[in-house]
């Protein structure tokens, strides 16, 4: 009998856990959604965090250049690659440039792109914000009457909505143009037929696509890297924790947005 129970049972135990699951995670959502829109408020109230927006744009922004040019380097001598010999089939290798143009540009750029920063400056962004609350430094802040939304959170939600699009868009530039390189000067496709069918193929809603992706993703990476580390356990172990989920969340949250405005951008 009491093994029949706990058969019966172990279904609602299940369910019971996942709606709670579901639950706290629309709480943490909702929590996030109130830190972020009260953080971003403080946009125009004195004092103004210029310098900061400035200091975290550099170190967001420069401090991720090198391994932005490297992936879409080597993302775009990979799709030339892979593309020269798919097109090849078919005899369609004067496609190549916009093959690698439109999944650069469209896809790649901002996805890509977005992952680097997160695993760059997202995780910094988490650790530094946790760490102040071990150190207790944003107890400091408020007791010196200064707001750590206005001075911590906002200038890292600004400076990588601001220095994701700008990445993404030297990620592309590199992209392209690694792809022309090995495209054109190491497998022998016509100079002429890879840019002409680069510059047809590519349109202004490809553009405008990439820009709006990338400028979404830096703004959601920036709220939730900054809400893991502002409410994160005051201990190492939950500092730990906070950055480890901050990527996770970040990076799925990435993948599940950037459907959602591809299927508004076909």
């Amino acid at each position: 009998m009491s093994d029949l129970f706990v058969k019966q049972s172990t279904p609602v135990a299940f369910f019971g856990r996942l709606g709670r699951h579901a639950l706290r995670g629309l709480e943490q959502v909702g929590d996030a959604t109130i830190l972020g829109l009260s953080a971003l408020s403080m946009l125009f109230v004195r004092p103004w965090q210029g310098k900061h927006f400035v200091l975290q744009l550099s170190a967001l922004g420069v401090g991720s250049l090198v391994i932005i040019v490297i992936t879409g380097a080597f993302t775009g001598m990979v799709l030339a690659l892979q593309g020269y010999y798919t097109l090849a089939k078919f005899g369609s290798e004067s496609l190549l440039g916009a093959g690698v143009g439109m999944s650069i540009i469209r896809e790649l750029g901002p996805v890509l792109g977005a992952f680097m920063i997160i695993g760059r400056a997202g995780s910094s962004i988490t650790a530094e914000i946790g760490i102040m609350r071990v150190t207790e430094q944003t107890d400091a802040l408020e007791m010196m009457a200064i707001n750590p939304m206005q001075r911590i959170l906002l200038p890292r939600i600004i400076a990588t909505t601001i220095a994701v699009p700008l990445l993404v868009s030297i990620f592309d530039v590199i992209g392209i143009g690694s792809g022309y390189i090995v495209g054109v000067e190491l497998l022998g496709v016509n100079q002429g037929a890879y840019m002409a069918e680069l510059i047809a193929k590519i349109t202004m809603t490809d553009i405008y696509g990439g820009w709006v992706k990338a400028v979404v993703f830096g703004f959601m990476i920036g709220m939730i890297c900054t809400y893991m580390g502002y409410r994160s356990e005051p201990t190492t172990e939950g500092v730990a924790r906070a950055t480890t989920q901050a990527v996770v969340v970040s990076s799925v949250g990435v993948l599940i947005v950037d459907y959602i405005l591809t299927s508004f951008f076909l």
